[in-house]
């Protein structure tokens, strides 16, 4: 059923998961989903009054496209060399920046930054935490001070920030003791929402990133819920295989994770669901079982030959084909080339949109229902229907 953001951000609202594991494509509205979710948990200030007033707790710890803004460059334009990335003050910034300066976590920042992007570049935070300077040391051992780091450098220090701020507070928040914890301001924390952290990090880094976030949610033992979304598929099947194992050391269980898929549909109206089977999710498997719905419904399109050709394209270069034309069946002589040419005619746009038509014959129908069973047999796909988990 569809839903609008705000129906969606309470549905996970309500939810009892200790983490909601959430995979959309880019430009679904993920972003916007996080700050509608951050609004339903601790509403902006409405009135003079409690916009001055000083916030003693915080409810929601978000990393997204906001977190980020909350950084900028001065780059000096003046005299071109105390370039310094500013930290804009706000009432988060203001608790978490202090808490993480008086707990000297900015080694923590450090070591994080460097590791995620090279130890040659060094942050430095000012005294009170509201800039941070970098420098960069080169092969003769010489130094570059306030130099301006890279978009996606930027980006992972950022995240760097994110990360050893929540580590150190499900850390903090696991002592059961209230007056034992350094800080009373995260007492109140209720959930941790995390939008696509560093998208800019090679496959190596990414995996990594992905196992320590998920060793970091298992590891917390109070009551904070977790959200994460994304539109990478490395990064959220790592985490799914990962919040499919349990750590009983902590009491996290395999049921206490809950994985979605978040989209957008034509009308601008949101669809969420569960993936409620064992199998974590690749595109061209989400497409085949696309196909195995139109299938059984007939509603076969011109555009699933589309579909057809995308699977056959990732299929080949998984297994090893310089082209996708040999994973098609050789029933006869010539066949081979006959389903390559369908395929081919179908699934390539004509030079004209007013030559594009939706409807196809039925013998083409037929054809792609051939061709996506004998793939389904000859590859051993896992069925995405299939009742007994069976290979077919």
């Amino acid at each position: 059923m569809s839903q609008s953001l705000t129906q969606i951000a309470q549905a996970l609202k309500e939810s009892t998961k200790k983490v909601q594991l959430i995979y959309a494509f880019n430009g679904t509205g993920k972003t916007r989903l996080s700050r509608k979710f951050r609004l339903l948990v601790d509403p902006k200030p409405t009135t003079v009054e409690q916009e001055t007033q000083e916030v003693s707790d915080i409810k929601i710890l978000y990393y997204n496209a906001y977190t980020e803004d909350l950084f900028y460059w001065d780059n000096d334009l003046d005299t071109d060399r105390d370039r310094k990335l500013i930290i804009r003050p706000n009432n988060f910034t203001n608790l978490a920046l202090s808490f993480l300066k008086d707990q000297g976590l900015d080694n923590n920042i450090v070591t994080n930054f460097q590791h995620f992007t090279s130890d040659s570049i060094t942050p430095k935070f000012s005294a009170d935490f509201s800039e941070v300077t970098f420098s960069v040391t080169s092969g003769d051992d010489q130094s570059e001070n306030n130099i301006k780091i890279s978009k996606g450098e930027e980006s992972n220090f950022i995240w760097c920030v994110y990360y050893s701020l929540i580590e150190q507070v499900v850390e903090l928040l696991n002592i059961p003791e209230l007056e034992d914890r350094a800080t009373n301001i995260f007492n109140d924390l209720e959930y941790v929402f995390i939008d696509d952290p560093v998208s800019s990090l090679d496959d190596t880094h990414l995996i990594e990133l992905a196992v320590n976030i998920a060793e970091l949610v298992k590891s917390s033992q109070s009551e904070i819920k977790f959200i994460i979304t994304t539109h990478n598929p490395l990064f959220y099947n790592v985490l799914y295989n990962e919040f499919n194992n349990a750590k009983p050391s902590s009491g996290y269980r395999r049921r206490d994770s809950e994985k979605k898929r978040f989209e957008k549909l034509i009308d601008g109206t949101f669809l969420i669901s569960n993936q409620f089977d064992d199998s974590p999710f690749s595109y061209h498997l989400f497409l085949l079982k696309e196909l195995e719905t139109v299938i059984e419904s007939g509603q076969i399109k011109k555009y699933h030959f589309n579909f057809l050709r995308n699977i056959l394209e990732k299929t080949s270069t998984f297994l090893g084909y310089n082209k996708w034309k040999d994973l098609l069946p050789e029933d006869t002589e010539g066949a081979r080339d006959a389903y390559y040419n369908r395929i081919i005619n179908l699934s390539s746009h004509s030079n004209h949109h007013g030559e594009e038509v939706s409807v196809i014959s039925e013998n083409d129908k037929n054809v792609l229902r051939f061709l996506v069973n004998e793939i389904k047999t000859n590859y051993r796909f896992y069925s995405n229907n299939s009742s007994n988990n069976e290979t077919i």
